[in-house]
């Protein structure tokens, strides 16, 4: 049984193994990714074996979801046939698509596994639509864009691109601050795009070259038992910028973390299929109950659509009609960054009715200064490249994007990526006034929440009970809450009592990890929902 491609943005969700696979699945996820024991990228997860693949697609096939299998290592002479080999074997096995970084191993796949679609990843470094049509034509159906990419260079691609070419992009999780070597430290440190000559092609330039440019200026290393970390980045969150990045032409959005837990598979799974679904019914694609009421698009503007002259024109050299970019700049108002204060919003006045599309009669219309004196020009240079200095062709036009009120998402959901464990966040790449950034003073991950429970089972009996696996301490008076497939979290107080073990006698509290124990529980709540609570005081612990 093999699942068709969905009409509607896809959240992508991680998994190291079976039981994460499952997890994923159950709280939301359109398609799961993961590695096999061989030929992946990731050794820390456990992965999966071929029989897990063939359970694993089962169960998600049977939920109208998809598995990819990553196979995107640069294999040696000696590891080709059995990476036939090994291809051969995971076509059998009702997985949906590879995730490739080799065109040698894309070859190989089309002729051994032709049923199978073919995903680019990002480690071959998709950051132009010429690539990404190169590859195309190589028989991909997606490709996974680097992650360096801001949101124009993602909209220039989306519009000059097959529509069923999907563009994937990272939307969560852990950033890489490497790509090919060491240039992309240059890149960040110094503004020297290591990808366009400006950055020196060895560490040891590189270093010189940064202590060049900013005399006396130092990077701490820290040197633990393990080894030295020569960057601690931050971790991506684009939660509440889902709309943007949709708008901009993304197709499917990733989240990181094969190596992480079940719950934190469920708890970003949720969150981001459940922001997904408030964009559907923002943006008039499917009513509340999930009823399609026209098909999914994006916003790009396109070189063959009928009004494309007509729309950047209003679009302008300065992106004056820039509603994604105007959202940000409200959105990032008086956040540091850089090194510089970003100025309060200012409300100069309101709209009318003769308001762009962007803005509805009546909202806010707002004027954020320039940081340093930075005039506009300028910021526009700044949002189309990752490029310090760059040329650009007389006739070339960067896609513009038709504007759309700001994606309004609820309290609770925001707070979702708080309750799981995780360095600063940032948005990524994707704005290039706040790009990611790193932590010299610590490594380690923070925790305001963790699990204490997970539900094996609830009953109707006496009212309604629930038996957990225990995983921390739970005791009366106690505030927790079940985490709920789309849905938002129960909260739940522990009674006082009607705690009990797992042979049915009264317990003063649950305190024996790994224990079966009982407590009341009116609501019935799905097995295995996680059971959270906040700590006693929030903690800075290595993941």
């Amino acid at each position: 049984m093999t699942i068709p491609t969905r009409k509607k943005p896809e959240v992508l969700a991680p998994a190291g193994n079976l039981r994460g696979l499952k997890t994923a699945v159950d709280y939301g996820a359109d398609a799961v990714y993961c590695g096999g024991k061989a030929f992946g990228m990731r050794s820390a997860p456990k992965n999966l074996s071929l029989e897990d693949f063939e359970e694993g697609s089962r169960y998600a096939h049977a939920r109208g979801a998809r598995v990819y299998v990553t196979c995107n290592v640069l294999p040696r002479n000696n590891e080709i046939e059995a990476m036939r080999e090994y291809v051969g074997q995971l076509k059998d096995t009702g997985v949906d698509a590879l995730i490739v970084s080799d065109i040698g191993v894309m070859m190989m796949a089309r002729q051994v596994a032709p049923n199978l679609e073919l995903h680019v990843s990002t480690q071959a470094g998709v950051t132009n639509y010429q690539a990404a049509n190169a590859f195309y034509e190589l028989g991909a159906r997606r490709v996974v864009l680097a992650r360096e990419m801001d949101l124009q260079a993602v909209r220039d691609i989306r519009a000059n691109i097959p529509d069923d070419l999907d563009i994937e992009c990272f939307v969560h999780g852990a950033m890489c601050m490497a790509f090919s070597g060491r240039c992309l430290f240059s890149n960040y440190l110094t503004g020297r795009d290591g990808n366009h000559a400006n950055a020196r092609s060895h560490a040891v330039g590189s270093i010189r070259s940064w202590r060049r440019s900013a005399p006396g200026k130092y990077y701490p290393i820290e040197q633990t038992k393990d080894g030295a970390y020569l960057f601690n980045s931050q971790d991506m969150n684009m939660l509440d910028h889902l709309d943007d990045l949709i708008d901009s032409g993304a197709t499917s959005l990733k989240i990181e973390g094969r190596a992480k837990s079940a719950y934190y598979i469920a708890a970003m799974t949720n969150a981001y299929k459940t922001a997904v679904n408030e964009y559907m019914v923002q943006r008039g694609f499917e009513s509340a109950d999930g009823t399609v009421l026209q098909p999914f698009h994006d916003r790009v503007v396109r070189p063959s659509d009928p009004d494309y002259a007509e729309v950047m024109a209003a679009f302008g050299s300065d992106d004056a009609g820039d509603q994604v970019m105007r959202n940000a700049d409200k959105a990032f108002a008086g956040v540091a960054d850089d090194g510089y204060e970003r100025p309060g919003i200012t409300v100069i006045g309101q709209s009318g009715a003769g308001a762009g599309a962007g803005a509805g009669a009546g909202a806010d219309v707002v004027a954020v200064a320039e940081p340093d004196g930075m005039s506009a020009h300028a910021r526009s240079t700044r949002r189309k490249s990752n490029t310090a200095v760059e040329v650009i062709e007389s006739d070339w036009k960067h896609a513009a994007v038709r504007p759309a009120p700001h994606v309004t998402l609820p309290g609770w959901l925001l707070e979702e990526t708080d309750k799981v464990a995780h360095r600063d966040y940032s948005t990524g790449f994707y704005y290039p006034e706040h790009k990611v950034t790193q932590n010299i003073d610590r490594s380690a991950y923070f925790r305001s929440w963790m699990v204490v429970g997970e539900v094996l089972s609830w009953s109707a009996d006496e009212g309604g009970r629930v038996t957990l696996m225990s995983r921390n301490k739970i005791e009366p008076g106690q505030e927790v809450e079940f985490l709920l497939p789309g849905e938002q979290p129960l909260v739940f107080t522990v009674p006082d009592a009607g705690l009990r073990d797992a042979d049915g006698q009264p317990v003063p509290a649950i305190n024996n990890p790994a224990h079966v124990f009982s407590m009341p529980c009116p609501h019935q709540v799905p097995i295995n929902a996680a059971i959270r609570s906040r700590t006693k005081k929030p903690t800075l612990k290595a993941e």
